[in-house]
């Protein structure tokens, strides 16, 4: 079962604020990545760790490139989408927006997303949750989105179901 509309065309970039914008990651942004995401790898792992294993501690430039260059097959094909949070001169990664097809009962989008440390409590941390769900519900076909670690957890997330027939 496709989880996207036939035709659906994801969007290039869109506006966060002033100065910020995202759009999809690519493997070639692995020198804003990295840093970025080792950077806050101990408060990452207490969001992601649990559910996906990820930021390893011991996460390796390369193997961050390999799971970019994952992510940006995916967002071609259109089975999952990774949006980096970029300054307009893209110059740096404040983080990153994720929008993957259900992998539990009750949704028919899955999003979540994350800001590096020194964005945690900002401005820009407050513009990026004010848009994203404004965002999902303007330019993506859900009518069901689930906002993981917004609205719930993700220890309730985990003890969801999987669809019937899901591995």
């Amino acid at each position: 079962m496709a989880w996207l509309p036939v035709g659906f065309v994801h969007p290039a970039s869109v506006e966060v604020m002033d100065g910020y914008h995202l759009r999809p990651i690519r493997a070639a942004d692995v020198d804003l990545d990295y840093p970025a995401v080792m950077g806050s790898q101990a408060r990452l792992w207490s969001i992601f760790g649990e559910a996906w294993g990820w930021p390893p501690p011991t996460m390796t430039r390369e193997q961050d490139r390999e799971d970019l260059a994952r992510h940006e097959r995916e967002i071609q094909a259109h089975q999952s989408f990774n949006y980096a949070l970029l300054d307009d001169d893209e110059t740096a990664l404040f983080g990153c927006v994720y929008i993957d097809p259900p992998e539990k009962v009750g949704a028919d989008g899955e999003i979540s997303w994350w800001v590096v440390d020194a964005a945690a409590g900002s401005e820009l941390e407050r513009a990026l949750d004010t848009l994203v769900p404004r965002w999902i519900a303007a330019d993506w076909p859900f009518e069901r989105p689930r906002y993981i670690g917004r609205d719930l957890s993700w220890r309730a997330w985990l003890e969801l179901p999987r669809p019937e027939g899901g591995a």
